[in-house]
């Protein structure tokens, strides 16, 4: 395991903007949780148990990282080689899975709900991201990547257009929502909701794009380009309170590794340096202001002078 930082201020978090010196804390530094895994993606928070979920989707697991003993333990193996999650209005588990091409809900119970597997009668790829909107709807992200080899799932051809999807909290209805991204990724919405930004992780450079939410709250409009990563690779992100959006960062050169911060604007405010890149990240802790990192092969966590938007 690398060893953590002694410093403060932690020379590791990096401003590039004096705005950013406002979302930071000069006596916290980046701390080293775990290391072990292949690919580290999907981190999501239970505040209710005090634990953290992230996937491990080449060893097609999910491990547990508790807040109160440090300990990791695994908490579903097979995971179907799950990728994202994220929780839903009630505390439910929202997973993407790779090998079963769906998204999935475990109930209270334990038992696993079904949410989407099809679209027009035609299997989905390989969902991504997931997010859960206040109103109860669960929007998703279906690129290629677990289909395109044996390394995040099982080879499989295509049977639809990589798109974003939108599942309807009353009908269970799946509908699309947008097909004319290369590589849809992470996403995320503003805290008022009216803004959902979306990961376009095949362009060149990879971009993140804006869409503007209709009033009814179902379709997107007015598409543009909010970053252009200009060599970095952003991949899953979360908002904060005021908006900001921290990135998963890095696999350009070693000093892209770890998350940028940008304005809503996409003004780049500071970084967070790792010595892996970043895949995804969630806010977590009994406040919503400590960041859980999800880096190649590990999981790091830094306390920040912000907060998480509520369901993020």
């Amino acid at each position: 395991m690398l060893e953590p930082n002694r410093r403060y201020i932690d020379p590791a978090i990096q401003s590039f903007d004096p705005r950013f010196n406002a979302l930071r804390l000069a006596n916290a530094s980046v701390e080293h949780l775990y290391d072990g895994c292949r690919w580290s993606e999907g981190p999501v928070w239970f505040g209710d148990g005090r634990y953290l979920l992230w996937s491990d989707i080449p060893n097609n697991r999910v491990l547990r990282w508790d807040e109160t003993s440090g300990a990791v333990t695994t908490w579903q193996s097979p995971s179907n080689f799950a990728n994202g999650h994220t929780r839903d209005r009630e505390g439910r588990l929202i997973s993407c899975e790779h090998l079963t091409r769906r998204i999935t809900r475990v109930e209270y119970d334990g038992r696993v709900t079904v949410l989407a597997d099809h679209y027009q009668g035609r299997r989905l790829n390989s969902p991504n991201d997931v997010i859960v909107k206040s109103d109860g709807s669960i929007w998703f992200s279906d690129p290629t990547f677990g289909i395109d080899g044996f390394y995040e799932g099982e080879q499989a051809t295509a049977e639809l257009a990589p798109a974003v999807y939108r599942i309807d909290p009353h009908s269970g209805d799946v509908t699309l929502v947008d097909d004319g991204m290369l590589g849809p990724n992470g996403l995320a919405f503003s805290p008022d909701e009216r803004v959902l930004y979306i990961v376009e992780s095949r362009s060149n450079p990879r971009e993140i794009r804006a869409f503007d939410v209709s009033e009814d709250g179902k379709t997107l409009s007015n598409p543009r380009t909010v970053i252009d990563s200009q060599g970095g690779t952003p991949d899953g992100f979360r908002v904060d309170i005021h908006g900001n959006l921290w990135c998963g960062w890095g696999m350009g050169t070693a000093e892209l590794d770890g998350v940028r911060v940008f304005t809503p604007h996409g003004e780049p405010l500071g970084h967070i340096a790792l010595p892996e890149r970043c895949a995804n990240l969630c806010f977590g802790g009994r406040h919503r202001n400590r960041l859980f990192m999800a880096a190649s092969h590990g999981l790091y966590s830094l306390y920040v002078n912000t907060q998480g938007v509520a369901g993020g």
